[in-house]
């Protein structure tokens, strides 16, 4: 484990999200964080924990994790990039407790009131016992009746919007390419991203990474919670509180702390 908080700079090296952290937040600027942490927020406060302290699986430079925190909550952020966290601890982090960890071993010191996990992290997790493992280490460290909210893209979005596509944007000191494969049987979507990032005059830098998401089914989100000791509240297309429609792009999951399970 690798604790960093405060203004900390020194970080192991992590190969995850490379070269991509260095562009996330500017190609994500068009993402209105401020209206998705008020549903979040909205979503904690009226399933119980309008307070107290929360965790983030997979928060990658911290945009969320910040969000939160400004609105009362006492922030742990972890994710298993390096690169994403040394971004996160360059923005305003008083009071915010970085981890490095992959979320399928997480160790908190304690137990926390709510588990968050937004922009499709959980999606990263493709095979079920991982997944299965990841909702168990949830529970265990939920406090009794604690809340855990988290999103998913949905098999719709994967089959009909980015499956076989290619997207691609330039700025003017980086841009990418992403290359789209889905692969129905399996469930998993393959991206390809190749990105290019300004080093001096017009001298780029290139990355390639390839990065792979799992297209979970409702019936299996649902079947893993409930092995994993905890409670299905709702589950909502984003960004409202109605059931999901056919063509939802994105869920929300609300479950709840109901009993510890033997690890």
């Amino acid at each position: 484990m690798v604790l960093l908080q405060g203004n900390e700079n020194t970080m192991s090296e992590n190969t995850a999200y490379t070269g991509f952290a260095q562009v996330y937040d500017t190609f994500m600027d068009n993402v209105p964080y401020e209206e998705w942490a008020d549903y979040l927020a909205g979503l904690l406060k009226k399933y119980g924990a309008a307070g107290g302290l929360a965790a983030e699986l997979g928060c990658g430079t911290g945009r969320m994790t910040r969000a939160l925190a400004a609105r009362g909550y006492d922030m742990i952020g972890i994710d298993n990039s390096a690169d994403m966290l040394a971004i996160a601890m360059e923005q305003s982090s008083e009071g915010i407790l970085y981890l490095q960890q992959d979320m399928r071993d997480f160790e908190l010191y304690g137990t926390v009131a709510a588990v968050v996990s937004v922009c499709d992290s959980l999606n990263y997790v493709t095979e079920e016992e991982d997944l299965l493992q990841v909702f168990r280490l949830v529970n265990n460290y939920l406090d009794p009746g604690g809340l855990f909210i988290f999103d998913l893209n949905t098999v719709y979005k994967y089959r009909e919007l980015l499956g076989e596509r290619v997207f691609a944007e330039s700025r003017e000191d980086c841009a990418f390419i992403w290359d789209n494969y889905y692969d129905e049987e399996e469930g998993i979507n393959e991206y390809d991203l190749t990105i290019f990032v300004r080093e001096e005059g017009e001298h780029f830098a290139r990355f390639c990474e390839t990065h792979y998401q799992k297209a979970w089914t409702q019936e299996s989100i649902c079947r893993l919670l409930t092995q994993a000791g905890l409670e299905l509240i709702a589950i909502y297309g984003a960004f409202g509180e109605e059931a999901p429609a056919q063509d939802s792009e994105r869920l929300y999951f609300i479950a709840r702390e109901k009993e510890k399970k033997k690890r």
